[in-house]
């Protein structure tokens, strides 16, 4: 465990939520932003997430605060703080851009949103670098992996990735974070980490569809499988280490997103699955899934790269051809027989 310093979580969401537990169980002095003031009078009143994480309380001492500009003014100026984004992938630029020349020059800020921004296919890193002073690109770090929210808040045992291209702020990132259950490896591959992240829900929104359809568990080994090997291909063409994708980052959270029944994107996916629209099933979610944005960009960025993704590709023809579900499922598997590692 690190030294005891400042935190900002930005983004009071579930995930927001779970890792302001994870700082604030560390010891660290965790300030929660949203962008709903009467959410976060709510946090502080029950002492609980009644929204994102109902019936789970926080722990003593978590902050709330309304007005980011204010928590920024708070930071210490003299010593490292921690400030973490956790808001979704497509608002990223525009939070961050509001709060770039107020952060202090020891802060390391923390990306733990999952995504690639449809506009200029980058990953949160890059618009991170786009955004924020150059003084604080060495100090630019992403944390991934496979862990949903509310078992995190609870305690229960995770393990997730710190990666930055400066090692020490990798490792400064894992101090800050780990705890007696929250367990944070470290790596320099950046890229990996980011594209494991990101299309993983892409692939997760697919198993949701075929178990929508009926289809059992062969079916989404297949996707899973298969899925991995075009995120994996993806990483490795924009410059990521294959062994990434074997590891927390890539197959731990593409397994996790993929099987589990607290996950956003394959829940999406269920529903479309079983005959809703987008807009439907978008409208029963209260929370977002960010697959379906990052499906648009991953779709671009791989005709840009001249990758084959196509279990990523039928995704996006359901979702912005309106294809229907069953006719993509009999398409992929409809594709000529071919080398699995070819």
């Amino acid at each position: 465990m690190g030294q005891s310093m400042d935190a900002i979580v930005i983004g009071a969401g579930s995930w927001g939520t779970a890792l302001a537990c994870v700082l604030r169980q560390g010891g660290h002095r965790v300030t929660l932003w949203g962008r709903d003031s009467a959410q976060l009078a709510d946090i502080e009143g029950r002492q609980e997430n009644s929204r994102y994480l109902p019936g789970l309380k926080l722990p003593a001492g978590l902050r709330v605060q309304a007005d980011l500009n204010t928590a920024i003014a708070e930071l210490p100026t003299d010593q490292p703080s921690l400030v973490v984004s956790v808001v979704p992938s497509h608002t990223t630029r525009e939070v961050l851009r509001g709060i770039a020349d107020r952060l202090p020059s020891q802060a390391l800020v923390v990306t733990a949103s999952k995504g690639i921004e449809n506009e200029s296919l980058s990953p949160m890193i890059e618009v991170m670098k786009q955004t924020l002073p150059a003084a604080l690109h060495s100090r630019l770090a992403v944390l991934s992996g496979p862990s949903f929210a509310r078992e995190t808040a609870e305690g229960q045992p995770t393990a997730v990735v710190s990666a930055a291209e400066v090692r020490a702020t990798a490792e400064a990132v894992q101090a800050a974070f780990q705890n007696g259950a929250f367990r944070v490896y470290t790596s320099d591959d950046v890229i990996g980490v980011e594209i494991g992240g990101a299309v993983k829900n892409v692939i997760a929104l697919s198993c949701g569809m075929a178990e929508g359809l009926g289809f059992g568990h062969n079916t989404r080994a297949a996707l899973i499988t298969r899925g991995l090997a075009e995120i994996s291909r993806l990483a490795v063409r924009l410059g990521g280490n294959p062994l990434t994708l074997a590891g927390l980052a890539g197959m731990g959270d593409l397994v996790l997103t993929c099987n589990g029944p607290q996950s956003r994107n394959r829940t999406c996916g269920l529903l479309l699955g079983q005959g809703k629209t987008l807009a439907q099933a978008l409208a029963e979610m209260r929370q977002v899934a960010e697959g379906v944005k990052t499906t648009r960009s991953v779709h671009d960025l791989s005709a840009r790269v001249g990758v084959e993704m196509p279990i990523s590709q039928a995704i996006y023809r359901v979702l912005y051809e309106d294809r229907p579900v069953r006719q993509i499922m009999s398409d992929l598997l409809g594709r000529p027989p071919r080398a699995e590692l070819g």
